[in-house]
């Protein structure tokens, strides 16, 4: 419904923008017109682009702000919501909508500067407009249901400015909004330190299209961002020091209740708990048999809080892991890692893992490095590989992604000694030695499951069978198949050449001596995973070992060193015979009774009496025999 000014009088277009042929506007000297050209419907989803009209019926005051919201955009200008009016018995019962020129600014009073800045008012008096009247009506065969509607009470849409084109009424500010998506971006973009200007080329670069919001519009939200985490700071800062009394009065409660529980927090000197460290005592147990192995899990941070949460945690000889002890710390610092560090320690009665594997962290490394120095500090290769692209894409160029799928084949090396002679490849052909963190991947093993049927009938698989947890015994079995695909050829002086049956390159050497049942392999996989390689155990088989040697079958691989026993899997010791022979019983009882209602009836009241009486009966400290 655009108009243009002509030597200061008011033509009409021939057809709306919004592309209905029916709608029309009124100007001034017009004769008085009827709304008999559109057609009064009742329905509830009108066409979103069509004009209202009076008598036009909405569910909801919103459904009617939507439509005209949307009517207003297709047209070329804006709305907003003017007065509304209320009573006592019906509530708000008319909503006006105008245009977002109507009416009239109020003059303000200039302030004291020098050179006060002045603002031109967009209002100009339009009268375009929407009043809706709310109605009640009693629903047809009731007297006292009714239910309420919204209709068109006035509608004009004479505007007396100019009408905007499509590319003009995107910028007004009621169309400008920015999504949750996009909120999430800037923030993240913002807290990173990208100026404003630089986040919105950066989001116009990603979505491919023209934003829906300009660059005072993120200008503003970022304030206003801001402003809001300030002003809930003092909030947060109580509300977390109160947590943290509260997990302190926790762990003193779980101390009380468990003796094995052990806990230490660090102060300020206001007395503020700053870092908060605790350990159950499964946790000291599991340690001293799985405690070879230690992960130290730093990547989670709460945001609502600061905290960083710190994670011990091993793995158990069924290839599940098992928590260690936990930490809260107040930074990522050396001095907080120190503590952490030692705290663990502590809680682990003085003992030190082999290996620790964490993130990458300088201020983690050091403290390990000072606290841990004879414990090999290993880092986590997703760690490593997700920042290769900040570490070499720049320098590298159109290189880098031959780089990266050198460094893929790097890590499935062998052997050390084939590593390193990679990474010196590696290294000498892109000129590059940036990278100075590097670790081996580790092996993609099956997690726990029960055990395997036997697969080659080698005396050497039922005996670590007998021996072996489900999953290293999954594990070792998988080796000894592969053991098949390797030839091999005794050299003079006594070790041992193993080639893959399809590949002449990659041999590994074994050194067997039989008379203390020694066994080497230049792979190093049992230093590794204290599992045998396929090469150890290939040479075992062509010297005709029945049984894998004693001292390769380490302590946390074996079936004993389970933290959870037998006696606690099937109830204090109960043998399978037992257990069999009940279900038996109980099987036959249920198909017995099950013949008549009297004899159902009868079973329900003898085992009720029977239950009552098996309860009072006290646990006996000794194992039932697996003699029943």
């Amino acid at each position: 419904m655009a108009s243009k000014p002509l030597n200061n009088i008011w033509i009409r277009r021939q057809q709306c923008p919004c592309g209905d042929w029916k709608c029309y506007i009124r100007l001034e000297g017009d004769e008085s017109t009827t709304k008999t050209e559109i057609e009064s419907t009742t329905s509830s989803s009108p066409s979103p682009s069509s004009s209202p009209y009076v008598g036009q019926i909405f569910r909801t005051d919103e459904e009617a702000f939507e439509h005209y919201t949307t009517f207003a955009r297709k047209t070329g200008f804006s709305i907003r919501k003017a007065r509304s009016t209320e009573s006592h018995n019906l509530g708000v019962y008319r909503r006006d909508f105008v245009c977002y020129r109507s009416g009239f600014n109020q003059p303000r009073k200039k302030p004291n500067v020098p050179h006060p800045r002045e603002r031109k008012s967009l209002r100009c008096g339009c009268d375009a407009k929407l009043y809706l009247t709310k109605q009640v009506l009693a629903i047809e065969g009731t007297t006292t249901t009714t239910k309420t509607q919204w209709y068109v009470s006035q509608f004009s849409n004479v505007h007396n400015h100019e009408l905007l084109e499509d590319e003009q009424v995107r910028l007004l500010p009621a169309y400008r909004k920015i999504q949750q998506t996009d909120q999430e971006r800037i923030l993240l973009l913002s807290k990173a330190g990208f100026p404003v200007n630089r986040i919105v080329k950066l989001l116009e670069l990603e979505r491919g299209v023209q934003l829906p919001f300009i660059e005072k519009d993120v200008r503003n939200f970022v304030r206003a961002c801001k402003r809001s985490v300030q002003e809930s700071d003092a909030l947060l800062n109580e509300k977390r020091e109160s947590d943290l009394m509260e997990l302190l009065e926790s762990c003193k409660g779980f101390a009380e209740r468990d003796m094995g529980f052990v806990y230490e927090f660090t102060s300020d000197e206001s007395g503020k708990v700053e870092s908060l460290a605790w350990a159950y005592g499964e946790c000291v147990q599991g340690y001293s048999m799985f405690g070879d192995v230690v992960v130290f899990d730093t990547s989670y941070r709460s945001i609502t809080y600061g905290l960083l949460l710190g994670v011990f945690f091993g793995m158990d000889n069924g290839g599940s892991a098992i928590l260690l002890g936990c930490v809260l710390l107040q930074d990522e610092t050396c001095r907080s890692f120190t503590w952490a560090l030692q705290t663990f320690v502590r809680f682990m009665r003085g003992g030190h893992p082999q290996t620790i594997v964490t993130d990458i962290d300088t201020g983690l490394k050091d403290a390990i490095e000072r606290e841990l120095p004879n414990t090999n500090h290993v880092v986590f290769m997703c760690d490593v590989a997700s920042k290769l692209a900040s570490w070499f894409s720049q320098d590298l160029g159109s290189h880098y992604d031959e780089f990266r799928a050198g460094f893929e084949m790097l890590c499935r090396a062998g052997s050390i000694d084939e590593f390193e002679q990679q990474w010196d490849l590696l290294v000498t052909r892109f000129e590059s030695s940036q990278v100075s963190v590097a670790a081996s991947l580790a092996k993609q093993i099956p997690q726990r499951v029960p055990y395997p049927t036997m697969k080659t009938c080698m005396p050497m698989e039922d005996h670590a069978r007998a021996v072996l947890t489900p999953y290293a015994f999954s594990v070792l079995q998988n080796e000894m198949v592969l053991s098949l695909q390797y030839a091999v050829a005794e050299m003079a002086n006594g070790p041992y050449i193993l080639h893959h049956f399809k590949k002449m390159e990659g041999e590994c050497c074994v050194f067997w001596n039989p008379e203390n049942e020694e066994i080497h392999c230049s792979c190093k996989e049992f230093e590794h995973s204290g599992i045998l390689c396929r090469h150890s155990l290939r040479v075992l088989a062509v010297k005709n070992c029945f049984h894998i040697p004693e001292q390769y079958f380490l302590v946390r691989w074996r079936q004993e060193s389970s933290l959870v026993t037998e006696e606690n899997q099937n109830g204090m010791g109960i043998g399978d015979d037992c257990v069999q022979t009940f279900q038996s019983l109980t099987e036959t009882l249920l198909t017995e009774s099950m013949v008549s209602k009297d004899r159902l009836d009868y079973t329900n009241q003898e085992l009720s009496a029977l239950i009552d009486r098996v309860r009072n009966i006290e646990p006996a400290n000794t194992c039932i025999s697996h003699d029943c």
